[in-house]
């Protein structure tokens, strides 16, 4: 067995536990496992295992850092993989990211709209965006997510709508730290609701990671972003 086929039977592996958690949750919420979107986060680890997950059937990848990001999407141009770009997003970068993304999922601020039309119009292409939401209890604590804050959710959904190239899909939200992550996601689901009222169309909740999937499919979760359980501790950072 080569080294390739030990990390195949691994992903595989890791894959299914990860579809029985997603399943589980659902029934639990009486949902279909098919309402859930599973995005593979593959920050760090190398192009070769993204070809892996798609052999195996994965269709979403999720990355956080440009560079890495585009590197990446070049290298697998020849598959049929969505791509959400999921971290932090400079204005000075928007555009770029558009030019391979198909979703961006971490629109907290208006400046980064004009960027991110600009990218789309000039690869003739609409890009879906999710407008990520903080849902940290004080978001002026030292330590804190990324996001808009709540109240400011529908003004921003609001712009994304009403700019060219962008499609406005719904909300992104990461859990506090340290904390139970539950009524965070239903405070997203409020937000979703309100956002849906901006656009019925902007359907997609996205949130949940490895250790609070369950969470987050109980509180009406679209898509979950799964990185270590199905790749296993994130290499050093290069």
């Amino acid at each position: 067995m080569t080294d390739q086929d030990g990390r195949r039977e691994t992903l595989a592996r890791n894959l299914s536990a990860v579809r029985e958690r997603i399943a589980a949750a659902g029934a639990q919420a009486g949902r279909s496992a098919d309402e859930v979107t599973l995005t593979v986060v593959t920050k760090f680890f190398p192009a070769s295992d993204v070809r892996l997950l798609a052999g195996l059937g994965i269709a979403h990848v999720g990355e956080n850092r440009h560079q890495e990001a585009q590197a990446k999407a070049e290298a697998c141009a020849d598959l049929e993989l969505t791509w959400h770009f999921i971290g932090g997003l400079q204005s000075n970068k928007a555009a770029a990211v558009a030019g391979y993304a198909d979703v961006v999922e971490s629109v907290d601020r208006a400046k980064l709209l004009r960027g991110l039309s600009r990218g789309a119009h000039e690869h003739d292409r609409v890009l879906d965006v999710l407008v990520q939401v903080n849902l940290d209890p004080d978001p002026g604590a030292a330590i804190t997510r990324s996001g808009a804050a709540p109240d400011q959710v529908p003004e921003l959904a609001g712009r994304v709508a009403t700019t060219e190239g962008l499609r406005l899909r719904g909300v992104m939200a990461v859990a506090p730290l340290g904390a139970d992550p539950a009524p965070a996601f239903d405070r997203l689901a409020e937000v979703a609701a309100e956002v849906r009222a901006v656009d019925p169309g902007a359907s997609w909740v996205s949130a949940g990671m490895s250790g609070d999937l369950e969470a987050a499919i109980r509180s009406g979760a679209t898509h979950v972003r799964i990185g270590s359980a199905v790749l296993g501790s994130r290499p050093s950072e290069r």
